[in-house]
């Protein structure tokens, strides 16, 4: 089956422009505040990419801890409430609309790369290509954060295999409307997986737990860039 597998940005696009598809968007996962502190806390001058930003809500928290923060997304909309609440709390941060797996950034631009919740909308090529540009734009030493997801996950196998370990789902009606990110890749990973797509890094922890629904199973991950 031929299908173009980089396309979720486009129903996180509609799900950001309107105040309800926001709403469950808008609080920091505690994880990400609480190792975010800690860099800061280290590093006062410390450079962060909030890469897959949606509609900032670890971008503002950044910006808010005294990070030279970077946002980026292909959803405009987020990066449109980006702008519009950094403006509003007096914050700066850059925003950039752009592929996660074609950073237009320098190598070695940033302390701390943070991808939560993003990296896995593709198939593996393009989730391979994406961890090594996240690799390129830290600096030696540099923290990724993110998420993956598990193949404990209710969604692993449901739906059209587009490529090994990425599925599609055919959704319509109601349930396409409440979430339609379900009808484009996901890319799946194990434990092994995992650390073989966190190749160059040193893992920091690598956890498997359920997300806010039963069987919603993510690998959380923190990884420092080998030098």
């Amino acid at each position: 089956m031929d299908m173009k597998t980089d396309t979720a940005h486009r129903a996180w696009n509609q799900r950001w422009s309107t105040e309800e598809g926001r709403a469950e968007w808008l609080v920091p996962d505690p994880a990400v505040a609480n190792l975010a502190e800690g860099l800061i806390a280290n590093n006062p001058q410390a450079t962060a990419l909030d890469l897959g930003c949606g509609v900032g809500r670890h971008a503002l928290l950044f910006a808010r801890l005294g990070f030279r923060t970077t946002a980026v997304d292909l959803a405009e909309a987020g990066l449109a409430e980006v702008r519009r609440s950094a403006e509003q709390e007096g914050l700066s941060i850059e925003t950039q609309v752009a592929p996660m797996n074609a950073l237009p950034f320098a190598d070695g631009s940033f302390d701390y790369v943070l991808a939560f919740n993003v990296i896995y909308h593709g198939d593996p090529a393009i989730v391979h290509a994406t961890t090594s540009e996240i690799r390129r734009v830290l600096k030696p030493g540099g923290i990724f954060q993110g998420t993956l997801l598990s193949k404990r996950n209710a969604g692993f196998g449901v739906g059209v295999e587009v490529a090994p370990d990425t599925f599609v789902r055919e959704m319509s009606g109601t349930d396409a409307e409440e979430d339609s990110d379900k009808s484009h890749p996901h890319f799946y990973v194990s434990a092994a997986g995992a650390v073989n797509l966190l190749s160059g890094f040193e893992l920091l922890y690598l956890r498997d737990g359920a997300e806010k629904r039963p069987g919603s199973w993510h690998w959380q991950f923190a990884a420092e860039k080998l030098a």
